[in-house]
């Protein structure tokens, strides 16, 4: 079977997947890596990338570009790397590409919001059970994606990408919870009424991050995070919980990686403001996104050959 590797470069969090098929024709990880390298850190003031983070993405892409030799994926077909949200965003993105076709020999493309919404669809549902018709949003460290589709066909209804995520609402209001609650519904008021016939799919690390807490995990388990559910209830009990510590306690709080504790209360106001605004009463986790929409497509690549 052929070994894919992807690299989704988000605005707080550098991705790594490495993945095969198995027997039964479905994409399996080998290898999953997830670093807090704050890409955007700074970029919602300075529309710049600032030189500290580009450091610590190019040294996070220095440590996956060993990991991606080691499992012996080798061709540059077999690998993509994309940027979201803070690429699109800012300058001095290059720095960062040039890294990349050093390390890889690929480009990295900066992926814009409707592709990231395509890729995070089919990515998100892959290992899942839902209603034919699912949203599935993304709440990234810079922006919040939304897409509704048919799960089956894959074939996307609605897809939007909105300007408000983690690190740029924390940058902006800091922890006030009025101030959180107000510009996250503000970012969504614009958002029209979707045909919700089940629980949404809520992906990436504010979420799984929020299910994790709620579990109370020493070691995060992305086997039981992935397809678990919480009520909005209970979402709004952890984001409460962590809003209701200061810094330097919430960073020991089981389930939480430290390096997120920052902006976790922002990501969780976010996804309160999304579930008020659909009228959803629980949300499905999935702990996966982007990185596996593109493994599918690098993997259906290479059967057709």
């Amino acid at each position: 079977m052929t070994r894919v590797a992807t690299i989704d470069i988000g605005t707080n969090t550098t991705l790594l997947l490495v993945a095969e098929k198995n027997a039964e024709g479905s994409l399996v990880a080998i290898e999953e890596q997830a670093t807090i390298t704050r890409l955007g850190e700074g970029v919602d003031k300075t529309r710049a990338l600032a030189p500290a983070a580009i450091e610590r993405t190019n040294a996070c892409l220095d440590r996956y570009a060993e990991i991606v030799k080691k499992l012996g994926v080798r061709s540059p077909e077999c690998v993509a790397v994309v940027g979201t949200s803070a690429m699109r965003d800012a300058g001095g993105g290059d720095a960062v590409r040039a890294h990349v076709k050093e390390r890889f020999g690929v480009d990295a493309r900066t992926i814009s919001g409707d592709e990231e919404a395509r890729l995070t669809f089919a990515g998100a549902l892959s290992g899942l059970t839902t209603e034919k018709r699912v949203t599935v949003f993304d709440i990234g460290g810079g922006s919040t994606e939304v897409v509704e589709g048919d799960r089956d066909t894959l074939a996307i209804a609605y897809a939007h990408s909105f300007d408000v995520g983690s690190v740029r609402l924390t940058e902006r209001h800091g922890e006030s919870m009025d101030a959180l609650l107000a510009a996250a519904r503000a970012a969504f008021d614009p958002l029209p009424a979707l045909a919700l016939e089940g629980a949404p799919v809520g992906i990436a690390g504010t979420m799984t991050t929020l299910a994790a807490v709620s579990m109370e995990m020493t070691t995060y388990d992305g086997a039981r995070v992935h397809g678990s559910s919480l009520t909005t209830d209970e979402v709004r009990a952890v984001v409460d919980m962590l809003a209701r510590k200061p810094l330097e306690e919430r960073k020991r709080t089981p389930g939480l990686e430290p390096k997120r504790a920052d902006v976790i209360v922002a990501g969780g106001v976010v996804a309160l403001a999304f579930l008020e605004k659909v009228g959803a009463k629980s949300v499905t986790i999935s702990d996966r996104g982007v990185r596996w929409g593109l493994a599918e497509e690098i993997s259906a690549k290479h059967e057709k050959k």
